[in-house]
């Protein structure tokens, strides 16, 4: 195996692991921004406000995407299983 293809496995592997956590934390993001900035205007600091919203978006957005995020991974794991004799040198 030569640098470049170990390069390119360690590169796949971190696209598809953003790829992976892109739907929930833009969901923790977009929910969290929400409630600071109900927060703010309405002077509100109490910390499980902010927690629990947070947590029940996250959980909602993993069944609306868990299905596809283990078809990207089963996908990808089937690719590097698929490559091990090319890695081998077979």
């Amino acid at each position: 195996m030569t640098p470049e293809t170990a390069l390119d496995i360690g590169v796949q592997g971190l696209i598809i692991a953003a790829k992976l956590a892109a739907p929930l934390l833009i969901t923790a993001l977009v929910v969290g921004f929400a409630i600071s900035l109900l927060q703010s205007i309405t002077q509100v600091q109490e910390v499980t406000l902010a927690f629990v919203p947070k947590f029940i978006a996250v959980g909602v957005a993993l069944v609306v995407a868990g299905n596809w995020m283990i078809s990207e991974l089963v996908s990808f794991t089937h690719t590097m299983f698929d490559r091990i004799p090319q890695l081998l040198g077979g």
